[in-house]
């Protein structure tokens, strides 16, 4: 019984010392930069905006493209949560397909776009 007992306490303090190694591991891996953080800004920066619903397929693949760095994107939810309706701010912007970009300049384009074309837009570097 004391055996077992023992066996069961190194076990557990095993598993601790695992799951607090994955963490930090984990932890320490989300903290680094990601490679397009830099370009996410600057396209923000720039007065891009990114319009999109969470159903939309093309607007997961964008999302997709900025990997991490989507964080730093200028992006606007334009489903409910239901996913049957508009949010207010998309239907006073009249946005009519997802996903869409309007740049600082007014011009739209939709469906998802490359890295590089974001880039030529926006006069960002990737």
């Amino acid at each position: 019984m004391v055996k077992t007992k023992k066996k069961r306490m190194i076990v557990g303090g095993v598993l601790i010392v695992a799951v607090i190694a994955i963490w930090l591991i984990v932890a320490e891996q989300s903290s680094r930069p990601s490679q397009y953080d830099s370009f996410a800004q600057c396209i923000t920066e720039k007065g891009a905006v990114f319009y999109g619903a969470f159903w939309c397929p093309h607007c997961n693949t964008q999302k997709e493209m900025f990997g991490t760095s989507m964080s730093y994107v200028n992006y606007v939810e334009c489903s409910t949560p239901d996913g049957r309706g508009q949010t207010q701010p998309c239907m006073d912007k009249n946005i009519e397909g997802y996903p869409t970009w309007e740049f600082a300049d007014g011009t739209r384009v939709t469906g998802a776009k490359s890295l590089q074309e974001l880039a030529l837009r926006t006069g960002c570097t990737i």
